[in-house]
């Protein structure tokens, strides 16, 4: 039997984003020679996103809540694929992800992963948040960028977890503790990664998220401490809310 992939990408006022990350993903497609669909799921969208999804030959959906996760889920739970891969809508994806997640799948030593993360342009500042990262993920293993798994295993754990901050390392964790009980790893792509849009960096400048680590210290303290109440605030401004103005 032909594999099956369901792509999801969540969008919310994404027109300008929407199709090149689209086209990523058809570029991976004919690479990998089985079958795959493409889920956009529009997210309060008020813009042209819908319409150039479906010109683009996406199968597209609604969702109306300010939780990213539930817009992942709400894809994940509409799937055909036995395979779930997630993507942003302002990133892209390099040709052979959709064929490596299949082999390392079908290996049967892993239960999913994420991708490497790339930035699509540089700068010290992006080096630096870039070197950040790696570091994270090197230390902790809970890779995210781009989310992959059988879509029985996003069934078994409930999908994303349902919460706005830190959703993907939660996630990562679920992900990589039911691969443990099941024998397998929870791992990274190595041969290809994910293109990380600059958007916000352009807009606010390349040393964005040092000065928000900065400005913001206590409020980041407190939501790891449980209390997210100032975090989901300021995710509202930052992601939620940021294509409103942009």
């Amino acid at each position: 039997m032909r594999a099956y992939i369901s792509v999801i990408i969540p969008a919310h006022n994404e027109e300008k984003y929407i199709g090149r990350s689209i086209r990523s993903v058809k570029r991976a497609a004919a690479y990998f020679h089985g079958k795959v669909e493409i889920i956009v799921v529009c997210n309060r969208c008020t813009d042209r996103t819908g319409a150039i999804a479906e010109k683009l030959g996406a199968r597209v959906l609604t969702n109306g809540d300010r939780c990213i996760a539930k817009v992942r889920n709400t894809g994940i739970d509409a799937a055909r694929g036995d395979i779930i891969v997630t993507i942003d809508a302002d990133n892209r994806m390099t040709k052979g992800t959709l064929r490596e997640i299949h082999t390392l799948l079908k290996s049967g030593k892993y239960i999913g992963g994420g991708a490497p993360i790339r930035f699509e342009r540089y700068s010290f500042p992006l080096w630096c948040n870039d070197m950040m990262c790696r570091v994270s993920f090197a230390i902790t293993g809970l890779y995210s960028g781009i989310f992959w798994a059988e879509k029985k295993t996003f069934d078994a754990i409930g999908g994303f977890v349902d919460r706005k901050a830190m959703e993907d390392v939660a996630t990562a964790k679920l992900l990589k503790a039911y691969g443990k009980k099941q024998g397998k790893k929870y791992t990274t792509l190595r041969k290809n990664v994910l293109i990380n849009s600059t958007r916000k960096y352009d807009d606010m400048g390349d040393w964005l998220y040092f000065k928000l680590m900065i400005q913001n210290a206590g409020t980041l303290v407190r939501a790891a401490l449980g209390d997210e109440s100032g975090i989901d605030a300021l995710l509202d401004e930052l992601f939620y809310d940021y294509n409103d103005r942009h």
